[in-house]
């Protein structure tokens, strides 16, 4: 039995042909809030290896957890100013202030 064809879809580009622009902000979006302007990436939880701290409640972020990556909008590709949060820490961070660690 022959192979069907599948259809092109639109301006003949398929799924993962396109170029993507390179830098940081390639796979960051860009929010606006009360505190200014970030890029923000979500971050799967397959892609964790590691232990961060967020800044919202002043918990662990344990390896394997999906949370979201921040930064200024002003100072992107600055390893140093990324913060990881929990996805629920940075949907709220409004609304309450940051935890303070206790020493």
């Amino acid at each position: 039995m022959p192979r069907r064809n599948r259809p092109r879809r639109p301006g003949g580009a398929s799924g993962g042909d396109e170029p993507r622009p390179l830098g940081a902000a390639s796979w960051a979006r860009h929010e606006t809030g009360q505190d200014g302007d970030w890029l923000v990436r979500t971050v799967s939880g397959s892609q964790t290896v590691k232990t961060y701290r967020c800044p919202g409640c002043d918990h662990e972020i344990a390896p394997g957890t999906p949370h979201v990556v921040a930064w200024p909008a002003d100072e992107y590709g600055s390893a140093a100013d990324r913060r990881h949060w929990h996805s629920g820490c940075w949907n709220g961070r409004h609304h309450r202030r940051p935890a303070r660690r206790r020493w």
